[in-house]
């Protein structure tokens, strides 16, 4: 595996441990800016609203760069948002502060998975791609629980500061560790052609299925800390100790996926869909159980976010692994988190603690039916019987890798 994939990875760890800093600091930002919870709260979907709806439009201006380039640039403005946040003097400047940041991170997402595709072997993209998004299991893993200590020790504040100087260091790392390899910059032939891949409705449909799977994830995982507390009765001390264990389990499931992605891509998303329904359920009914309520969380870690080495994976075979279409697909999958999130909220209002997990449920659903089209393609697509060997090509050469792709089920990949 390439350095420069790890140095991608670090990246994105910096920028996710930004974007749910505010998730664990919220009593100290409300008092700091003389907000109230709700409004803190509402700095979170102004991230997220921000990464989704802006982040295209700054990759569309930083499609005729090198990517490399595109990367540098867009941690000066991610460095300047996070900079104008540890300033901001009030609720106001925060919020500006906040969009900055959750378009530029988006776009890093975007170009970074772009990068990743194009400096490995097509056989190993997904596995590259799972290794880059480690840095976003990382970051739930180990970014908030940091971020949350250093602002509870030294200030909000120094939270912000603390995020300022991972995201310089990673900006180091990547312009020492990532190449800048030659006619990058344009590869697409331009944004017209840039923009020919969303004329493909099967992209949109692939697309949809991302915005299932992460929307289906993140209905349970926003509302972890109360269900564990108030339904399953664990204390407030035991609950920072089993997200870590969550976080784990992201990490190993994201590793597993890697492995099979770039081969096994539908599979792998119908049997991750299929088990996260089963995991949802489980925990909907037995989540006044401590050790059914562990075992199905856990579940969930293991096949939720996860797919998104497979989702990756299918959307650049539709469409292709350029940064346009990858940040487009990450907007996607945030929107499924927008979706989880402002639903939710509602929910328990009307139905209980248990209603976001019914509703993780009927998305991973919804997932699995937008599949039925690959699944049905796949079925037509298969040989009625075993074919002949095919003839060795007159130049030696093989297409190992290619035919086991065809014979998967599996589109082959598209170039870079």
């Amino acid at each position: 595996m390439p350095r420069a994939i790890y140095v991608l990875a670090f990246g994105i760890f910096a920028m996710v441990t930004s974007e749910f800093v505010v998730a664990g600091l919220m009593p100290q930002m409300a008092e700091g800016l003389d907000a109230t919870i709700p409004e803190i709260g509402y700095l979170i979907t102004a991230f997220a609203a921000a990464m989704a709806l802006g982040g295209p439009f700054l990759t569309v201006a930083v499609l005729r760069l090198r990517q490399k380039s595109a990367l540098i640039l867009l941690f000066g403005v991610f460095l300047a948002g996070n900079v104008l946040a540890a300033l901001a003097p009030d609720y106001r400047t925060m919020l500006a502060a906040r969009v900055l940041t959750g378009i530029a991170s988006q776009a890093f997402f975007g170009v970074s998975i772009s990068l990743a595709s194009r400096i490995t072997r097509p056989e190993v993209r997904g596995r590259a791609v799972a290794v880059a998004l480690n840095g976003l299991m990382l970051g739930t893993l180990l970014g908030l629980p940091f971020a949350t200590v250093v602002g509870e020790h030294l200030g909000w504040r120094a939270a912000f500061w603390a995020i300022t100087v991972l995201t310089a260091l990673a900006a180091a790392a990547t312009f020492v560790g990532v190449p800048s390899a030659e006619g990058d910059s344009a590869e697409s032939g331009g944004l017209r052609q840039e923009l020919g891949a969303f004329r493909n409705p099967r992209l949109w449909l692939t697309l949809t299925t991302s915005t299932f799977v992460i929307g289906a994830t993140f209905s349970a995982f926003s509302y972890l800390n109360p269900i564990l507390t108030e339904l399953t009765g664990f204390s407030t001390g035991t609950v920072p100790l089993l997200l870590v264990a969550y976080g784990a389990a992201t990490v190993i499931g994201n590793t597993v996926v890697g492995r099979f992605a770039d081969r096994r891509t539908i599979p792998v998303l119908l049997v991750g869909l299929a088990l996260n329904l089963a995991f949802l359920i489980g925990f909907a009914l037995f989540a006044r159980l401590t050790v059914p309520a562990v075992v199905f969380m856990l579940g969930i870690g293991l096949v939720g976010v996860t797919m998104n080495p497979a989702l990756v994976t299918r959307v650049q075979r539709v469409g292709n692994a350029r940064s346009l279409v990858n940040t487009v697909h990450t907007s996607f999958i945030t929107l499924g988190i927008i979706i989880a999130t402002s639903v939710g909220g509602p929910a328990i209002d009307t139905f209980g603690l248990r209603a976001p997990l019914w509703i993780g449920a009927a998305l991973a659903a919804l997932g699995l039916v937008s599949l039925v089209p690959d699944l049905l393609r796949r079925r037509a697509s298969a040989p009625a019987s075993a074919p002949a060997p095919a003839p060795a090509p007159a130049n030696g050469r093989t297409t190992g890798s290619v035919d086991a792709v065809r014979e998967s089920g599996d589109e082959v990949p598209q170039p870079v």
